[in-house]
């Protein structure tokens, strides 16, 4: 029997250990929202305060006796706020976040959403007098090292986040349609705001390397460039215009650590994979197969599996929330089928769990993975 780190380690090496590894837990993007925990722990029947630790987005913090329930291989390492920037109250279950940007939750939703972007309006002359958030501030990196390797002595891997995601941040700041009209008709914007949040995010990644580099073992990054059906942008205007600052960060994470480099985009990005993996991506997350060329997780195995492995996969948009627990075993048992063969493959749902996914359908998931992706698996 591996321990959790050996076994992710093993697997994100192209090689196959004892069973698929199973992230639940370890970020944002494979954890679920606050309102889908309470559901769920009312399920087990575990009390106590769900904690969240991205308030925007609602991402639950689980709790230990969760994780270990399910299986999950990895535990996050999470570093602390910018100081000097709490986020500042406002009415009507808003406020404004040490970006700047003001997020709003209205009756019914589970999570904010943003209102005001703040540079909507700005000229270019306002980047540089913008007040940008101290990111690299070394108080939020204080004690990670210590804290990484507690959760190594325990047996399971290191899975910190980093915080980049510069194309992202770009549209939370300008607004998604704004955003996107300036990648086409003011390049020069684009790229000077590029320019600005990747040194911001670049800055804060290096504290936290320079703190506990050698502890971690996977390193959260991500930047939503897909739609249901496509990529947001061209993979021209990609290359052009955000790749170059994308090749930077891998860079300068890669100069400092082992860990391999997770990328988180939904969507159907296909026509991109080469692209990131040339410029340094080790793992891609969520594998949204609900989405286009996404969806036959064989082709992507056959194709980029020699370069690429694979953490997610297992569709949150319809079998997990509509499907009944005999439903998601298929679904797990097709993904394990598909993509761990040969390793490459860290089993999770696409994204984070929604509150619409009933929680007989969670524990289905992670026990039939825990099941069914015992190695040698069956190519059958």
């Amino acid at each position: 029997m591996m321990t959790s780190h050996d076994r992710v380690m093993c697997a994100l090496n192209h090689e196959e250990p004892d069973r698929v590894p199973i992230f639940f837990g370890t970020s944002g993007v494979t954890t679920l929202l606050a309102s889908a925990y309470d559901r769920l722990k009312a399920y087990l029947g575990i009390q106590g305060e769900t904690k969240v630790f991205w308030r925007a987005l609602q991402y639950a913090l689980l709790d230990e006796t969760v994780m270990v329930r399910f299986h999950s291989d990895g535990r996050p390492l999470i570093p602390g706020p910018a100081p000097g920037s709490p986020d500042r109250e406002l009415p009507n279950d808003s406020f404004i976040d040490g970006w700047g940007i003001t997020w709003q939750r209205t009756p019914g939703n589970h999570y904010y959403e943003i209102v005001q972007p703040p540079l909507k309006h700005a000229p270019l002359t306002d980047i540089d007098t913008y007040l940008w958030p101290d990111l690299a501030n070394p108080s939020r990196f204080m004690g990670l090292r210590e804290k990484a390797r507690e959760i190594h002595a325990a047996g399971y891997a290191v899975v910190a986040l980093s915080g980049v995601s510069p194309f992202e941040y770009c549209y939370m700041l300008r607004g998604v349609e704004q955003w996107l009209s300036d990648l086409a008709a003011d390049p020069d914007f684009a790229r000077a705001l590029m320019r600005k949040v990747t040194d911001v995010q670049c800055a804060a990644a290096i504290r936290l390397l320079e703190e506990a580099g050698d502890e971690i073992d996977v390193i959260i990054t991500g930047d939503d460039l897909g739609s249901q059906h496509a990529p947001l942008i061209s993979p021209k205007m990609y290359r052009r215009l955000i790749k170059p600052y994308h090749a930077e960060l891998f860079e300068a994470i890669k100069h400092r650590t082992k860990a391999k480099i997770f990328y988180h985009s939904d969507g159907n990005v296909y026509p991109l994979l080469g692209d990131l993996i040339e410029i340094g991506v080790d793992i891609l997350n969520p594998v949204q197969v609900s989405a286009g060329d996404m969806a036959d997780t064989a082709r992507l195995k056959r194709e980029f599996g020699r370069h690429l492995s694979f953490c997610g996969a297992v569709d949150t948009q319809d079998v997990l929330p509509h499907g009944t627990p005999d439903d998601v075993r298929r679904e797990v048992r097709q993904r394990i089928h598909d993509l761990a063969p040969g390793g490459g493959y860290v089993l999770a749902s696409v994204h984070c769990i929604q509150p619409d996914v009933p929680p007989q359908n969670i524990v289905a998931m992670f026990d039939e993975a825990f099941i069914a992706g015992q190695y040698p698996i069956n190519h059958t």
